[in-house]
């Protein structure tokens, strides 16, 4: 089998802090199958692209997602970011 998905690690990453936006980055770069550091990247990306905001509470970081800016590619550019979390956001 091929070592290709349909969609790309920042796609997994939002995933994954859409469904627990309390999860640590270290669970999520074990879920995504990425190196921490490139999650770590991923995460700045999403937050400078203003698709998440992180705020720290005690400890940990709190990840707030924004469902209704638009997905980045010319050909989905029409759909907003939380259509595709809504179809795959429940496990």
């Amino acid at each position: 089998m091929s070592d290709w998905t349909f969609l790309t690690n920042h796609a997994h990453v939002l995933l994954c802090l859409s469904r627990d936006p309390e999860m640590r980055l270290r669970d999520v770069d074990a879920d995504v199958e990425i190196t921490e550091r490139a999650t770590q990247r991923i995460v700045g990306d999403l937050v400078e692209a203003g698709y998440l905001e992180r705020s720290r509470e005690g400890r940990r970081n709190r990840y707030a997602l924004h469902p209704e800016l638009p997905m980045r590619h010319p050909l989905e550019e029409e759909h907003a970011i939380g259509e595709v979390l809504s179809v795959l956001g429940d496990r």
